[in-house]
């Protein structure tokens, strides 16, 4: 079954009352941002979309495939169209990183490619961690970083997942913004939940959470796009700064003062 959309249609908050949004649409390549204070209910949302909700959860969500109720095959794991990547990740399997991809290619009955897909998979995962995953290596010897990064990619790749779901990877030491350039380049659904600035103003939606509801939806407009060029080079320069600090070295506020007005005056922000 081809996926095009999913729909996420409303349910009730903590206390009882309908959610203020009635009906979420994700229509295939949309990059979605799940935003909101700690115990908003953004994991609730989530995990309502991985359970395909059908009115049978605490919040009583029902989430359509195409328009209509998912398809009973989707509770057999292997044909599950949803891949959940969260910031807890371990492994208890000591295969190597190929063998474990590789095993995962013949599960899903991609044997004939394994090996290319493989090569892909790690390739793209080493573009969003700063430590190369070596294939070789360990499955238990990886760091967080790397493990999140092998598995976002495994999920996209091997698993061809069509909606990926990713609970706060910026909490996971990956790339946030190349992850985003590297993702759309594969038509999926990518639904995160965050608290990152740069990954909400790359997203094409966010769904604001209060209360256990959705709240309402805000798109990504033009000035908000802008903005987040902004907002990279100010991150970047506080990793720059923290790096710094590592290393030894005394900061200078003329220096900092200097290096903001510039940011400024290069994304014209008065």
């Amino acid at each position: 079954m081809e996926i095009h959309k999913i729909t996420i249609i409303g349910g009730y908050d903590r206390s009882g009352n309908k959610e203020p949004v009635s009906k979420v649409e994700l229509n295939m390549g949309n990059v979605v941002s799940i935003v909101g204070p700690t115990g908003s209910g953004k994991t609730a949302l989530i995990n309502d979309i991985g359970l395909f909700a059908n009115g049978n959860t605490p919040t009583r969500r029902q989430v359509l495939i195409n328009d209509s109720i998912p398809s009973e095959e989707f509770l057999d794991p292997s044909k599950n169209p949803v891949a959940i990547i969260t910031q807890h990740t371990n492994f208890l399997s000591d295969l190597t990183v190929r063998r474990f991809l590789s095993t995962h290619a013949r599960i899903r009955g991609k044997e004939y490619d394994a090996g290319s897909l493989v090569d892909e998979t790690i390739e793209v995962a080493n573009q969003l961690t700063g430590e190369p995953i070596l294939e070789e290596r360990a499955m238990t010897e990886l760091s967080g970083g790397q493990a999140r990064a092998l598995m976002i990619t495994d999920a996209v790749i091997i698993g061809n997942s069509p909606i990926i779901l990713l609970d706060e990877i910026e909490n996971a030491g990956i790339d946030r913004i190349k992850a985003i350039e590297l993702l759309r380049r594969y038509k999926k659904i990518f639904v995160f939940v965050t608290h990152d600035l740069r990954i909400t103003l790359l997203s094409d939606f966010r769904i604001v959470m209060r209360g256990g509801a959705m709240e309402k939806i805000i798109l990504t407009d033009m000035e908000e796009r802008h903005l987040s060029e902004y907002v990279v080079g100010l991150d970047n320069l506080l990793v720059e700064l923290r790096n710094r600090i590592r290393m030894g070295e005394k900061l200078r506020e003329k220096e900092i003062r200097e290096r903001l007005k510039e940011l400024l005056q290069k994304e014209k922000i008065p």
